[in-house]
């Protein structure tokens, strides 16, 4: 008997990836980051989704400095959105968004990379988040 577990935050992860669709349909494939989180934020308005832009993360070593690390969106309080244009992801983009969750105690990061012709979200998940 297969184990089924309902994916975590369900109905905001659905609504979000109906923004990213819209705003990769509008905008197609080669636009910049910047372009294409105004567009998000744009839509994270219009449908009264509370988000924060460019949240910066505590500080986690000694002699690091403040403000070097933002995660592109949090959506509600509970996603970590991190928006990508480039040719394709790479290693240390899922470990960039790993570092986001652990940093912030999150459960659920969305990587996206606007270039690929068809849009895919990768759910990338924190386990040992406490929320």
């Amino acid at each position: 008997m297969a184990y089924k577990e309902k994916p975590i935050y369900a109905e905001l992860s659905y609504k979000v990836g109906g923004i990213l669709f819209a705003v990769h349909n509008e905008n197609g494939r080669y636009r910049n980051e910047q372009q294409y989180c105004d567009a998000i934020e744009n839509y994270l308005k219009l449908y009264k989704i509370k988000y924060e832009r460019e949240k910066v993360l505590p500080i986690s070593f000694i002699g690091e400095h403040a403000g070097r690390n933002k995660v592109d969106f949090l959506i509600e309080g509970k996603i970590i959105l991190e928006i990508k244009a480039k040719r394709m992801l790479e290693k240390h983009d899922y470990y960039q968004l790993k570092r986001y969750l652990v940093a912030l105690n999150k459960k659920l990061g969305l990587l996206i990379n606007f270039r690929d012709k068809f849009l895919h979200s990768k759910r990338v998940l924190n386990s040992l988040a406490k929320e």
